[in-house]
């Protein structure tokens, strides 16, 4: 660049360039972050049944219309370093279409536009009327001759768009006093032949206040924007809409709340539209009030060089320049070569040499014509020249040449190079997904060091044709550039950057040639059965980033044999050893002949991994077969991998576009989905287009939900900033004061709909039931009044400064999970609440009515309540005082917590502790808070704080089993829980193809290949069912054993008790009404165990003295006292009830005054304790009236199972035999006993028969003092040819006693079926 100037100039220099008289004003003042501009900003009018002129009529801000909402000057610290203290100026956009006006915003000059000081004619204007509003310098002129006149432009597009005769006019040159008007065209130099884009002959029109010499440059507005993608995307958009028009009852079933018709011209042809016109002859606006249906205005852009004497020659050429410097300087700094060389010639002029003169002018602007060309290419502009330069000669470049092309500059950097690049690549060799990424580097001269400044990249094929011709790229300010996030949607067309980069590629007219489908082969070798299996083991991968590059190079090699039942389609086409053309044919021909058994198996061919087009197309082509509430469940993946389509325009876009035109749900999800995805850096200018295509195809009634949901977002988040500003004492008062905010929200619009879900009306605001949480960010608790006013308040939860995607992601996991569960039949009782993030760091989140965190139960027991067993016994047993209702609860809580058990397994769910678990009054258990997963545990130093695989305690398995009065209700929760396990294993692929499409979502803990190997570690999907069973059994096993897990819960606790005080106990009246107290007279004031009784040696004679001295024996079982004890824990759940010395603890032995010692202790404080309790009905009827008592503890179970006193001694097991492989799963064990009757600590032992050398022993782990052990242990037999004959021989025992045995015949065995076998008393 031989000429370049300093950004941004001062004020102070601005001064000086100023003309006499006139009024300066800076191009380099910033402004604020404004629309995009996009020709669907012109559609939208007609969505809201209004007719645009030049821009909408909503006077709403960017906040309330935020079609393509951007921040132009968002410099980070990066840009900072590279400019210094002083950035440099960026332009703006020429937007014809801007909701306000810059000069009805301020009194200073438009932001954006060419210097003023550089004008002729230049005055202050004020503005009156909002139309028409354009951020650039213009002069208007009413022609009343072509009012009516409009043309069509856009065909070149795919659609015809009504255009405005709208026509710029740049007049570059010095004024003659003989009123010579020259013309310059864009086939010659001599202005032979103007043509426009669509063919019309046009003519500049001469402006008002006099006739301009000089060479015209005409510029046209184009809505749907200059660059041709986007202009494609408008098109495309605009089809979809139009494929369900309001009228047609046929196409638009009514799902769609509602699609305007564009105003018919009769009576558009009625209304009178007020227009402001400026003129460089008045200062004051020229007012019209012509119809509606009038084309009326056309746009004339002056730059015009003022003519001097000749003795300021010099002085004419400065200004020539500085004229061209604005214009560059407007066009993001950009000069090339040929207005370089005319600015050159232009000095070098001699003085009088005019002919001389007035021809390098014209070539300087026709160079200047040529970068304006180039530059409405290149960006998303409202304009594009009215005359496109006639093509250059082709260079001789075919698909045999090498690619190549010319670094021509970085504009805005002060430094010039030309530098050739080629590649020792052929064209054709290059697949269609070519993006060509280019680095700027810079030293830094503090640490001498080579750093990345800027990058930009540039797909080779935008289209179908290889990229020509002089191209523009903004290069992104970063140190960064993601090399694993290349796609075309980084390639940021929307704004120009402060460093522009030219390349001059060749001019070529090359169009990529499709490979075509492999030809099938029949010379191909039958594999051998050892490779099919290895092809399914190498499925069970499940995903491409796991396969290694040799088992890859196996699966490509087989791929011929490789179909649905033994692989996935994403492996095999992933394990194509590049993508040039021999492989893509042969990808092609694997993909034509597929058959794939279920749509989600496509979801894989979505990944980043699958650039290919016509493989993605193919993916979307089976999704299409899902219906829209399956849809709902993939949304967040399916925005995220947009990202990597070729563009906007792609299957997948056109897809779930059509889908918004189908239901509700799906475009109020999709919509604050693509909002939140607009924080994304790198892809935030596809998601803003997307976002306004969706609210172009929405209606108005829709937008006009989505802008009342949005304005409730922006009072929630100004209502939470304050409240975590203000001081302790005030925040409540703050939370009252800003809540009226809320209240007056709702008087103007009534009613709205709650972002979380649209199915939730609420009309107004709960003051005396909203607050806020003591979390350090100090979450807001809304209650919103539901406008359904049978139905209860909506509570919500808004967040600020927290991350709310993750836990968005593993909450819609867990929901894939839950259906997987639903449509196998297994009801898990799953609570999963709604959580939605609606911007950077905030979001709402669902709260769950009637629940209550373990942390508060734990603190109601006292100190040491996470310590205790009983205390989630107590506190439902106090909810639940009926004994139907009791069974419910446990019935819920057994099957939630399961389900919450595998779900948190399979994630890796950590910083797991009492006040992130949640209970319901209905006994549901869930997990709430998912800021750590997939393994990333806190740590203390270098200990993890989650020790344990997942949360089962054994305070949940005391209520579970009654308090162990039930073992066999644990051996069916494991049963449960394993099933639940192995049901969703069978849908690894399409967990972990979830996962995979959100690798680039910038989830801070789900970014790389070991995040997604964790999740595969933990599905196991190489494992058989009975594998995953025994695997799954020591995870319950281990996470019931873990102590740390109560020692994290009791720390939370005891920190929590700090902030709050001390737990104090419940109020009286909390107390169950149906324990009635009886009449004191007859209580008891006593109660001794003499011995044992005589008619039975498991019955104690015990003496009952009432407080009347009367004195009576009754009769009572260990067990029944049990019992007893039970029934008042239930009652009593608040009470301090003494320790009863459960028969577990006490085996039996010849001691037996040991235990009569434990019971009297244990009768004697129950009865010196409080009297409602000493006293109870229960108490008095267990003394004085056995068989009332009797009755009453049969109904305290839940009769989950059958109960272990009413089976023999048993063992279950699963035996199966493949190949010479005999695998036995020994399951559980049943009412086994020692010898004196407690429970054995038992083992079991395999023997193979005949075993003539004593090698098949087999033995299990032993299982400590249970009766009805759990084991789900496999013994594995191999080399074992045949059954026939074969005896499978178990001894169960117990450290070297021997508990039972049974000899198993495997020829007569029912095998892959679960049975339980009897145990004999003696080895047979």
């Amino acid at each position: 660049m031989a000429h370049s100037w300093k950004l941004p100039l001062t004020q102070e220099e601005l001064n000086e360039e100023q003309y006499e008289g006139q009024t300066s004003y800076s191009m380099y003042h910033f402004v604020p972050a404004s629309q995009v501009s996009l020709g669907l900003d012109h559609i939208a009018g007609e969505v809201s049944s209004e007719m645009s002129f030049y821009g909408t009529s909503d006077s709403h801000g960017p906040e309330e219309n935020d079609f393509f909402t951007s921040k132009v000057f968002d410099l980070n610290a990066a840009e900072q370093h590279f400019y210094g203290v002083n950035q440099p100026w960026v332009p703006g956009e020429f937007y014809f279409g801007s909701p306000v006006s810059p000069w009805q915003q301020t009194t200073g000059p438009p932001a954006v536009g060419f210097r003023p000081s550089l004008l002729p004619g230049c005055y202050n204007f004020s503005v009156e009327d909002s139309y028409p509003a354009y951020p650039l310098e213009t002069y208007y002129n009413y022609d009343a001759y072509k009012r009516n006149s409009s043309s069509q432009i856009g065909g070149e597009f795919g659609s015809v768009v009504e255009e405005n005769e709208n026509k710029l006019n740049f007049h570059i040159g010095f004024e003659h006093t003989d009123g010579q008007y020259l013309m310059f065209s864009g086939d010659s130099p001599n202005g032979q032949g103007m043509n426009n884009r669509s063919g019309d002959a046009r003519s500049p029109f001469p402006v008002s206040y006099g006739e301009l010499a000089g060479w015209s440059i005409q510029l046209v507005e184009v809505d749907q924007g200059s660059n041709e993608s986007t202009a494609f995307f408008c098109s495309a958009v605009k089809k979809i809409r139009d494929s369900c028009p309001a009228f047609d009852l046929k196409k638009n079933t009514g799902k769609i709340w509602s699609v305007a018709t564009m105003v018919p011209n009769q009576i558009l042809c009625k209304s009178k539209l007020r227009i402001s016109i400026l003129t460089n002859c008045s200062s004051q606006p020229l007012h019209l009030t012509p119809y509606g249906n009038g084309r009326f205005i056309t746009e004339c852009f002056c730059l015009s060089l003022y003519d001097f004497s000749s003795q300021h020659h010099q002085q004419k050429v400065d200004r020539v320049i500085e004229e061209v410097k604005a214009i560059c300087s407007a066009l993001s700094s950009v000069e090339t070569r040929d207005i370089t060389d005319a600015v050159e010639k232009l000095h070098s002029v001699p003085l009088g040499k005019e002919q001389v003169k007035n021809n390098i002018v014209t070539e300087l602007s026709a160079a200047i014509s040529h970068l304006i060309y180039i530059y409405s290419r290149s960006f998303d502009t409202n304009f594009q020249s009215a005359v496109i330069p006639s093509s250059p000669v082709c260079a001789d470049v075919n698909l045999d040449s090498q690619l190549g092309f010319i670094i021509y500059a970085a504009h805005n950097i002060p430094e010039a190079w030309v530098k050739r690049v080629t590649f020792p690549l052929r064209i054709k060799s290059l697949p269609r997904e070519t993006i060509l990424a280019i680095k700027l580097y810079g030293v830094n001269y503090a640490s001498q060091n080579t750093e990345v400044l800027a990058w930009t990249c540039c797909p080779l094929y935008p289209k179908q044709r290889l990229v020509h011709g002089t191209v523009l790229l903004s290069m992104a300010l970063y140190n960064h550039l993601p090399t694993t996030m290349l796609a075309p949607g980084i390639c940021n067309t929307s704004l120009p950057a402060p460093v522009t980069l030219q390349i001059d590629f060749p001019e070529t007219k090359l169009d990529f040639i499709k490979p075509e489908p492999e030809e099938e082969r029949n010379d191909l070798e039958e594999p051998t059965k050892e490779c099919l299996k290895h092809i399914r083991q190498l499925s069970q991968k499940h995903s491409l980033l796991l396969l290694s590059e040799q088992k890859r190079r196996f699966l490509w090699f087989y791929r011929s044999y490789c179909n649905n039942e033994n692989c996935s389609l994403p492996l095999v086409l992933g394990s194509a050893p590049s993508w040039d053309r021999k492989a893509i044919s042969e990808m092609y021909a694997v993909l034509r002949d597929w058959r794939f058994s279920n749509p989600l198996e496509a979801l894989g061919l979505l990944t980043f991994s699958f650039p290919d087009q016509d493989i993605r197309r193919t993916a979307v082509q089976q999704i299409e077969n899902m219906s829209n509430d399956e849809l709902l469940e993939y949304l967040p993946q399916l925005v995220q991998v947009i990202k990597f389509e070729w563009s906007l325009e792609s299957p997948l876009v056109q897809f779930l576009l059509n889908r918004c035109l189908q239901s509700i749900q799906v475009t109020h999800q999709l919509y604050w989905l693509l909002k939140d995805a607009q924080n994304e850096a790198h892809f935030k200018g596809w998601y803003q287009k997307l976002l306004a295509a969706l609210q172009f195809c929405a209606g108005k009634t829709l937008n006009d939900e989505f802008s009342k949901e949005r304005k409730l977002i922006k009072i929630l988040e100004g209502i939470a900033e304050k409240v975590k500003a203000a001081t302790n004492p005030r925040r409540q008062e703050v939370l009252k004061m800003e809540i009226n905010r809320l209240k007056q929200f709702f008087q103007e619009v009534n009613v709205c709909r709650l972002p979380l879900n649209p199915a939730l009306v609420v009309q107004g605001i709960d003051s005396d039931t909203s607050s806020y949480f003591t979390s350090n960010a100090f979450p807001l608790k809304i209650s919103f009044i539901n406008a359904d006013t049978a139905s209860r308040n909506i509570n919500v939860i808004f967040k600020m400064g927290d991350d709310l995607r993750q836990d968005m992601l593993v909450l819609q996991i867990i929901r894939v999970m839950d259906r997987i569960w639903i449509q196998e039949g297994l009801d898990m009782q799953m609570i999963i609440y709604r959580c939605l993030s609606t911007g950077k760091g905030q979001g709402l989140v669902q709260m769950v009515p009637d629940a209550t965190t373990l942390a508060k139960i734990h603190r109601e027991s006292g100190l040491i309540g996470p310590l205790k067993e009983n205390t989630i016994k107590k506190w439902f047993s106090h909810h639940h005082p009926l004994e139907l209702s009791y069974q419910e609860a446990v019935r819920n809580f057994f099957h939630s917590c399961a389900g919450w058990c595998v779900v948190t397994f399979i994630l890796g769910v950590c910083d797991r502790h009492n006040d992130n678990i949640m209970l319901t009054n209905t006994g549901h258990m869930f997990h709430i808070d998912f800021g750590k997963f997939l393994g990333h545990a806190q740590k203390f130093g270098s200990i993890k704080r989650d020790r344990a695989p997942f949360i089962f305690t054994s305070e949940m398995e005391y209520f579970i089993t009654e308090g162990g009065k039930n073992p066999q209700r644990f051996q069916e929760f494991v049963e449960l829980c394993c099933r639940a396990y192995n049901t969703v294993r069978k849908h690894s692929q399409l967990l972990l193809n979830l996962l995979e499409m959100m690798l680039h979502a910038g989830l801070p803990e789900l970014n790389s290949i070991q995040d997604l190997k964790y999740v595969h570690n933990n599905l196991r999907p190489q494992d058989s069912d009975l594998q995953a069973t025994s695997y799954f059994t020591r995870k319950i096993k281990e996470s019931l054993e873990c102590f740390p897990v109560k020692l994290n819960n009791l720390i939370h606790t005891l920190a929590q008790m700090s902030l709050t005080g001390s737990a104090k106990p419940p109020p009286s009246d909390i107390v169950p009404q149906d324990a009635e107290v009886l009449n004191t007279e007859s209580s008891i004031a006593r109660a001794t165990i003499l011995g044992i009784s005589k008619n039975s040696a498991s019955l104690y004679l015990v003496q009952v003295v009432q407080t009347c001295n009367t004195a009576t024996f009754v009769e009572k079982s260990f067990d029944q006292f049990s019992k007893l004890h039970g029934h008042l824990q239930k009652q009593f759940p608040w009470h301090s009830l003494p320790e009863f010395p459960h028969w577990w603890h006490l085996p039996f032995t010849d001691q037996e005054h040991k235990r009569m010692k434990d019971l009297n202790l244990y009768l004697k404080q129950l009865l010196s304790g409080p009297s409602k309790v000493a006293n109870n009905e229960y108490v008095l009827s267990f003394f004085l009236d056995g068989s009332k008592n009797d009755t009453l503890e049969e109904s305290s179970f839940v009769k989950l199972g059958p109960k272990s006193p009413g089976h023999k001694p048993g063992v279950q097991l699963v035996i199966t035999y493949e190949g010479t492989r005999l695998t036995i799963l020994l399951k559980h064990m049943r009412s086994i006993h020692l010898p004196d009757g407690s429970p054995p600590t038992a083992h079991a032992e395999f023997y193979l028969l005949p075993d003539p050398n004593e090698v098949s022993r087999r033995k299990t782990k032993a299982v400590p003092k249970s009766t009805d052990p759990t084991y789900n242990e496999i013994v594995v037999y191999d080399a074992v040819t045949e059954l026939q004959g074969r005896v499978l021989k178990l001894v169960v025992k117990s450290k070297g006693t021997f508990l039972g045995a049974i000899n198993i015949q495997l020829n007569s065995v029912q095998l892959n079926e679960e049975k339980w076998y009897p145990l004999g008393n003696s080895i047979i």
